[in-house]
């Protein structure tokens, strides 16, 4: 379904929280057969959905390469619906300057955030970059949701779409439609950026090149 999008290149990113135990080893081996099957499109890099837990954070401190995007630099991140942690900001400083680079993942469908879109704009400060759900602009996810993605869209503080995807019917993977909502509203150079460009760079370990 992806390929048949026109998606070629796929970050698998299975949680880690206090439900899900994240074996980077053993993903890995999945991913592999999971490619193996599928064959070469779309191409499929492991990542991480990296909950924002006390006991994560101490976690990538200790070891960020067991969870970031393939063998590269970045490492999606989601906080939690119900709270913020308080060291947050002194996490991202030290994970930055470690050589880390946090994308946030939907903060526009977090309600905390919701409320405070602003503190994702001095996270950005930090170092970090933040990713959006393609299906806010297709009608998913609500009027909210669409409005604060906006909103941040309007203050360059989105990098990266994606499909969020989970299955093939509710959240399925696909970015066509959305791409073209997002350049219809806001231009063809940045749908081309947070598509195409930006997700490239992450995929090949370069510095963004619309940041």
């Amino acid at each position: 379904m992806a390929a048949a999008d026109g998606i070629e290149h796929m970050a698998a990113t299975p949680h880690s929280n206090d439900r899900y135990f994240y074996d980077r080893e053993y993903l890995s081996n999945l991913l592999q057969e999971l490619q193996r099957r599928i064959g070469d499109r779309p191409k499929l890099s492991l990542g991480c959905d990296f909950h924002l837990s006390f006991e994560n954070m101490q976690s990538a401190l200790q070891d960020p390469t067991r969870y970031r995007i393939g063998n590269g630099r970045y490492l999606l991140v989601e906080f939690s619906n119900f709270s913020i942690p308080a060291q947050v900001d002194e996490w991202f400083t030290k994970m930055c300057q470690a050589g880390t680079t946090p994308i946030i993942t939907h903060p526009e469908r977090n309600p905390i955030l919701q409320e405070s879109p602003q503190r994702v704009l001095q996270w950005i400060e930090l170092g970090c970059t933040v990713q959006v759900t393609g299906s806010i602009f297709t009608g998913s996810w609500g009027a909210r949701a669409r409005q604060v993605a906006e909103w941040l869209l309007q203050r360059k503080g989105v990098h990266f779409l994606a499909t969020d995807a989970h299955d093939t019917e509710r959240r399925p993977p696909v970015l066509s439609a959305a791409r073209r909502a997002l350049a219809k509203q806001f231009g063809e150079p940045t749908a081309h950026a947070l598509v195409e460009a930006n997700p490239q760079a992450v995929m090949n370990d370069t510095p963004l090149p619309t940041a």
